[in-house]
């Protein structure tokens, strides 16, 4: 077994996420989730305001999926470093700086490309890397990636207590034009101070025009809709400390190819109105590695991968691509009918515990399928 990173030093991307009940569960079995924990914070409700009217429109919490389920909330390098770390204690080597262009196949062997020259052979290749990765044309069913609308602009401040509740991620809307948000996302590292993802949605074509106005007209956009966010944007002193997201929608019909399988973003990738992306990865994870312990074959273990994995995978890309325009887009109508309809049912039993199923990634069940359930999860089945 050997991993190829592009970079030099492996380094992880991005600000926040949340780690639902499946992704920890997946942890959980690999040992990783007492530190996971330790580092993160704990988020118990999903909670969203109308920037005009302060009215809270969308409440969701994983109460009604049992008293202890919940997510954890992390910064991307806390994870990144628990994963990296595990890699190294297993002594698994990694191959830096190798930036992978295309699969070569010879003798049922599959070969890795990149400019510094071939490695291989292997028995069997697992593209993590991405939607826009260049191995995805030998996939069964080849998909091409189609850009959405909005993305977002992400950055790393202090955790303020002052007007935010630090067991949930609160996100402010105006419309669904202007969406702003804030998630405790606990330490980097143990001793490290405590942190939290700020982030802006927009449309990546106008980040050029954000920059070029500056960051003090930007603060006085964010601050117009949520003045208690004025220390987090004091401790961004310029768009360099922002990374801009781009994000696309694809979905491989069958995550794998001769001798080649998919998992995460490659296999699927959408936006991250449902927080799923992490989630879904050590899903598809959990999954390829019981395929292939179980099965005779790398062919029987990659068509029970893509069983195994098929219709959650189709559910959550369904379900984030409906819901995307009602937080990103420019249309009037669905904003209201999230503001007002959906707010009023969500209250309706059993919608909470709907809504709390579909948020924590249980739908359809899938750590029942993987035999991945924790205690607390044992009667989450729908």
């Amino acid at each position: 077994m050997r991993l190829f990173e592009r970079f030099e030093t492996p380094r992880p991307l991005g600000s926040g996420l949340m780690l639902q009940p499946t992704g920890l569960a997946v942890l959980e079995a690999l040992g990783l989730y007492p530190e996971i924990a330790a580092l993160g914070s704990r988020v118990d409700r999903l909670i969203g305001t109308d920037a005009r009217s302060g009215r809270v429109v969308l409440d969701v919490g994983y109460r009604p999926l049992g008293r202890e389920v919940h997510a954890v909330a992390v910064h991307r390098a806390a994870l990144f470093n628990v994963l990296h770390d595990a890699v190294v204690a297993a002594g698994l080597p990694i191959r830096t700086g190798f930036t992978i262009e295309a699969l070569e196949r010879s003798g049922g062997k599959q070969w890795l490309r990149a400019s510094q020259g071939l490695e291989g052979p292997f028995d069997l290749v697992v593209d993590a890397l991405g939607s826009a990765s260049p191995l995805k044309v030998d996939a069964k069913v080849p998909s091409r990636a189609r850009p959405l609308t909005f993305g977002a602009i992400w950055g790393t401040v202090p955790w303020v207590d002052r007007g935010f509740r630090r067991d949930a991620l609160m996100q402010r809307y105006r419309k669904a034009s202007v969406m702003i948000g804030v998630l405790p996302v606990g330490r980097q590292r143990r001793d490290g101070p405590e942190l939290a993802a700020f982030f802006w949605s927009l449309k990546p074509e106008s980040f050029e025009t954000l920059q070029a106005a500056g960051i003090d007209s930007w603060r006085s956009q964010v601050l117009e809709h949520w003045p208690e966010t004025a220390p987090h944007l004091q401790a961004i002193r310029g768009f360099e400390e922002m990374t801009l997201a781009r994000y696309a929608h694809h979905t491989l019909q069958v995550p794998a190819g001769e001798g080649i399988a998919f998992i995460g973003d490659s296999a699927h990738a959408t936006s991250p109105q449902l927080g799923q992306g992490a989630n879904m990865a050590l899903l598809d994870a959990a999954a390829l590695a019981g395929a292939l312990a179980e099965a005779g074959s790398i062919d029987d273990a990659l068509g029970e991968y893509a069983r195994l994995r098929r219709w959650h995978v189709r559910l959550y890309q369904l379900l984030s691509l409906t819901l995307t325009p009602f937080y990103q887009s420019d249309g009037q109508v669905l904003p209201l009918v999230r503001d007002v309809l959906v707010s009023a049912i969500a209250r309706v039993p059993p919608v909470p515990w709907l809504l709390a199923a579909m948020v924590s990634g249980q739908l359809l069940s899938p750590l029942k399928a993987l035999q991945l359930e924790t205690e607390s999860l044992r009667e989450v089945a729908v």
